[in-house]
Parts: C-alpha cells; sequence; structure tokens
C-alpha cells in the first residue's frame, strides 16, 4: 500500500448549508458538489484545493457514523483520505502490516469512490480512509 496522494481530508459539519459559505469564503472557491450518500447517512459538499479536497460531512440521520462523531468530539475533522490504486488491495496490505481495519473489503463512497476505512486505534487516533476511482 503506497498512497498517491491525499485526496482529501474530511470536516464534520452540523450543517452542510451553513457551512458552505463559510468555507467558500475561507477557501476562496465554490463548492462544486453536493451529494447523499444514502447507506452511509451523510450530505457531502466538496471544495477542490490543488489537487486535494475539503469534505465537508453532514450527518442524515443523528444514530449514523457523523452524528455519532459530533455528538462525541463536536464539528471538526474527521479523517484524511489517501489516494491508492486498489482499494481492496491497500486494505489487504494493510492487515498484512498489522493495521485493524474498519472495512475488510471497499465499499462504494461519494463521488462514485471505493472507499475502506482503517481503524484509528492502529493508527494513532486519526482515522484514515482509503480511497480509489
Amino acid at each position: 500500500m503506497t498512497p498517491k496522494y491525499i485526496d482529501h481530508i474530511g470536516i464534520a459539519v452540523k450543517s452542510i448549508d451553513e457551512s458552505i459559505p463559510l468555507y467558500e469564503k475561507l477557501l476562496g472557491t465554490k463548492c462544486y458538489a453536493v451529494e447523499h450518500v444514502e447507506d452511509q447517512f451523510v450530505k457531502t459538499a466538496f471544495f477542490l484545493i490543488g489537487q486535494t479536497k475539503i469534505e465537508l460531512l453532514e450527518s442524515t440521520d443523528p444514530e449514523g457514523p457523523i452524528g455519532s462523531f459530533i455528538e462525541k468530539k463536536g464539528e471538526g475533522i474527521h479523517h484524511i483520505a489517501f489516494a491508492v490504486d486498489d482499494t481492496d488491495q491497500a486494505l489487504n496490505d494493510a492487515k498484512e502490516n498489522g493495521f485493524r481495519l474498519i472495512d475488510r473489503v471497499s465499499r462504494k463512497g461519494a463521488e462514485g469512490m471505493n472507499i475502506g476505512f482503517l481503524n484509528p486505534k492502529k493508527t494513532k487516533g486519526v482515522l484514515v480512509e482509503l480511497c480509489s476511482k
């Protein structure tokens, strides 16, 4: 597993509608996409800064992963995502290297990406996402 670049940084927010204008002003660029990922109970909004995206994440269900995150930790950085050639292979490589997986196989995420997460207990508290097209 060799990440090619940082694909995006996920930021949990209570309201996408309130957060988009703030991030447009902060980043000096417009939000280019808003998307619902129903099976993950999340609404996303994306900004492009160079090659890296900022992904705002709003929970569509208080019991969903983002809702739970905000309840425990408040709004803020949720995860960092690394682009890899093949998410399933990268997950296998991570497991072989002693990392604990949240996802054993990839699943569909926003923007049609294949995604998989590593457990933050083995990454010094950082939720790491691996993603590929």
